[in-house]
């Protein structure tokens, strides 16, 4: 008999709040880590398949463990063009007085902020001089208090005692909210309406999953956000939107939107829609059987709920990237944290659909630094014999046109009853659609 992974029992715990019957397995290897990355990624997109099969898809589904891992990653391989950089030319870790710290600068204002603290030009060697003269959780509070994105490396021991550390460890992996009784609906997703309000990468990871299965996912973005090095993976299967929700024509066209939505995912910091007067409850009023599942990066009570945070800072912040014990940063070997989180929000939503079919209204609330604390009870020496590496038979045949030229698309890992996620639109630019349902 096959060994459970690890991971299964505490996922369907969070999502299901049941014991479930796992998926079925394919493939093998594994992605070099020092911890269980390939069977978080496995375990995380088989539970979004297995609740969709709760849904009412039905029939086996199975997980190809070598394509899941490879769908952690950039999946897209273009023909005759050349994709970004993922990351800008300041973005990294940068040694300071006391140990490590990372900036996260790829949109633009988060550079500004960075820069503006340590008063440098956009010059790499000119950051690094200047972070050596800091204390790293110093420069870290002068960052986030001037609305940039930075996190020092702590160990897992320090991450424990910090107060941040001590909130998330009383934190269930989803926070559910029973809103009481409704009117049933169907619960399918042909035709399903969801409104994606979410950033790189955790939130589009799971709306382009629901895309993927039939559902009408439309992405809403401001007029000056991009995502140029993730925007080929993150848009596919959607129609991507701008709105500027600061105005009060683009606010009253959000809430029209909202009136006939089906679910709403949404991934800004945990005051950030309270203070564009969309707070939870006049979410509820506007549409009071709408699915509500959001997203953040450090956890929904301590101190740092409303910081702003992405996958490669959570693992500086909770002990992952000082796991190797080499004394300077080693992260994950793919941005786990963003893709598993966004495969549980993609459950969640599935599993909202259920038991809105059965009269009953749910909300879930996820973060990154929660499914962190679920990776790091797994962890494993660091092997790199037989690692997966991708190689051309990892790609489909097909040739997906996508907005910057045609390309291949790494072969998808998740099967119901035999039939893999389809894509009806291709990956292009953001804001490139008008704010209207189909």
């Amino acid at each position: 008999m096959a060994e459970i992974n690890p991971f299964w029992d505490e996922l369907c715990d969070g999502v299901f709040g049941e014991p479930v019957a796992p998926y079925g397995v394919t493939g093998e290897g594994h992605l070099p880590s020092y911890f269980r990355t390939s069977d978080l990624a496995e375990a995380s997109i088989g539970l979004a398949g297995v609740a969709l099969a709760r849904l009412g898809a039905h029939g086996k589904v199975v997980v190809d463990r070598r394509l899941a891992s490879l769908w952690f990653d950039m999946t897209l391989r273009p023909l005759g063009w050349e994709a970004g950089s993922l990351w800008d030319a300041i973005a990294g870790n940068y040694q300071c007085k006391d140990g490590w710290i990372r900036l996260h600068t790829n949109a633009p204002h988060h550079r500004d902020a960075a820069l503006s603290v340590l008063q440098v030009a956009l010059d790499r060697d000119a950051v690094a001089n200047a972070v050596q003269e800091w204390d790293g959780e110093t420069l870290e509070a002068a960052i986030v208090a001037a609305h940039g994105c930075a996190a020092f490396m702590r160990t897992s021991q320090e991450w424990e005692a910090h107060p941040q550390g001590r909130a998330l460890a009383t934190e269930p992996l989803v926070h559910w909210e029973d809103h009481g009784a409704c009117a049933p609906r169907e619960a399918s997703l042909e035709e399903l309406k969801v409104l994606d309000l979410t950033r790189v990468l955790a939130g589009p990871v799971a709306t382009r999953l629901l895309a993927g299965f039939g559902a009408d996912v439309l992405r809403i973005d401001p007029p000056t956000w991009n995502e140029p090095s993730v925007e080929m993976e993150v848009t596919l299967g959607k129609r991507c939107a701008g709105l500027d929700l600061r105005q009060a024509d683009d606010l009253a066209r959000l809430k029209e939107l909202m009136r006939e939505a089906d679910v709403f995912v949404h991934g800004y910091r945990a005051d950030a829609l309270e203070k564009l007067g969309l707070g939870v409850e006049v979410r509820r009023a506007l549409n009071p059987e709408m699915i509500d599942v959001s997203l953040n990066a450090y956890g929904w009570s301590g101190p740092m709920v409303a910081r702003r945070g992405f996958d490669s800072l959570v693992q500086m912040s909770c002990g992952i990237a000082a796991a190797s014990g080499a004394g300077k940063p080693v992260p994950l070997p793919v941005q786990a944290l963003d893709h598993a989180t966004g495969y549980l929000v993609a459950a969640c939503v599935l599993e909202s659909l259920r038991a809105r079919s059965e009269g009953v209204l749910k909300s879930a609330k996820l973060s990154l630094a929660r499914t962190a604390r679920l990776l790091m009870q797994e962890t494993c020496a660091f092997e790199r014999e037989g690692a997966i590496e991708k190689n051309a038979r990892d790609f489909s045949d097909m040739v997906e046109a996508t907005g910057w030229g045609d390309a291949h698309r790494v072969t998808p890992p998740l099967k119901i009853d035999g039939k893999a996620p389809k894509w009806h639109i291709p990956a292009g630019p953001l804001r490139r659609h008008s704010a209207a349902w189909a």
